[in-house]
């Protein structure tokens, strides 16, 4: 954890941004909360418990600044709450989610199926893509399970 505090401590920097306690408070939730996908509330709520001193509005200015940054994901599931998910440092795209529409349940696609696309789009209409992101909405196989099953 600390490595990856330190690598965004040098991109901070190297846009003229300090790593003040208030951020390092908010990246260390995001880092002990990785596969959660918080919101805004949420990583409020788990920051207040380290440093209760912190408010709502530092948490949003520094989920805001963290997602110009690329170091967060700014992420909407189609549910109104906007959720941050942090960038993979090996990772030239966003990883990919599949999104349950009727128990919200997500899961990640952590391979990057769209490479070839990518390359194609460049070949055949000159076009670098510099990011992309793809989400799959549908029913898990827990409630194609559940809706399978006869009621009783």
């Amino acid at each position: 954890m600390e490595a990856r505090i330190e690598t965004i401590k040098q991109q901070l920097q190297s846009q003229g941004y300090k790593l003040t306690p208030q951020r390092e408070a908010t990246v260390r939730v995001l880092l002990e909360n990785e596969e959660d996908h918080l919101s805004a509330e949420d990583v409020f709520m788990l920051v207040k418990d380290k440093a209760p001193e912190i408010g709502l509005a530092t948490v949003y200015r520094t989920l805001e600044l963290l997602s110009e940054m690329h170091v967060v994901e700014k992420l909407n599931f189609g549910d109104g709450v906007a959720r941050y998910d942090l960038r993979a440092d090996n990772s030239k795209h966003h990883h990919h989610h599949l999104i349950c529409v009727q128990c919200g349940s997500m899961e990640e696609i952590k391979e990057d199926w769209l490479l070839p696309l990518e390359e194609r789009l460049e070949r055949e209409y000159g076009f670098a893509v510099a990011d992309h992101r793809l989400d799959f909405q549908g029913v898990c196989r827990r409630c194609q399970e559940k809706n399978d099953q006869p009621n009783e």
